[in-house]
């Protein structure tokens, strides 16, 4: 779990995370390998990376719960959105976005028509259908939270999702980064945007043109090649 830290909230206080005092987990927007055809994602605005990347996480979540058999069980969520998520995240829609996401669906496949039927259809009876199959008691002002004057560390487009059964006991907790062009990764889960056959492991990764010639010349191979 990271550490929260607090943030200043005037109009000349950046919102920059504190130096944690230790080393955090290897969660990183520069560990992320992407294709040429990431570079132009599809999925709703108005933001990738406030609307999009927070509802892929928590499409993730319920993905995880199902996966975990939790989904059954889970009786309540608690979803808290940090940083800047927290500051500008009514104007991005991400509280849309994690409706629709917790209803499991996804940036690139969700029916623009249906996006507000289904919103309002979960704030005017205070329930949410997780992934289309499982139904709770979800009331914005309570299970999403929008904690403008806390960080992570990692990242300060972070989020916190939370499961818990009917008597209260968390089952899972699991924390995402929005970190960009709809990117969302975890301490566990890796980097991904939607599961797709190019996010593959590079066969031959590097991080500076110094270390792609220096491949080059120890594989025999051309940049075209490697």
């Amino acid at each position: 779990m990271t550490k929260i830290s607090k943030a200043g909230l005037g109009n000349v206080t950046p919102v920059v995370p504190s130096k944690p005092t230790t080393p955090p987990d290897p969660t990183s927007q520069l560990d992320i390998n992407i294709s040429v055809t990431d570079l132009y994602t599809i999925g709703i605005g108005p933001s990738s990376s406030h609307t999009v990347g927070p509802m892929r996480a928590a499409e993730r979540f319920i993905d995880r719960l199902a996966s975990e058999d939790l989904l059954a069980t889970t009786d309540r969520l608690l979803v808290e959105l940090y940083g800047s998520l927290a500051l500008t995240g009514s104007g991005h829609a991400t509280d849309i976005a994690i409706l629709l996401g917790l209803s499991g669906e996804r940036p690139s496949t969700v029916d623009p028509e249906k996006v507000q039927p289904l919103v309002d259809a979960i704030r005017t009876s205070g329930r949410i259908s997780l992934n289309g199959h499982h139904e709770i008691p979800f009331f914005e002002d309570q299970s999403l939270l929008f904690l403008k004057d806390q960080l992570l560390p990692e990242h300060s487009n972070g989020m916190r999702f939370y499961a818990y059964d009917a008597n209260g006991a968390q089952l899972f907790c699991r924390d995402y980064f929005s970190v960009g062009g709809g990117y969302v990764v975890s301490h566990t889960e890796g980097d991904r945007a939607e599961p797709r056959g190019h996010n593959i492991a590079l066969p031959y990764p590097f991080t500076s043109a110094e270390e792609l010639l220096e491949m080059v010349k120890e594989s025999g191979l051309s940049i075209a090649e490697m």
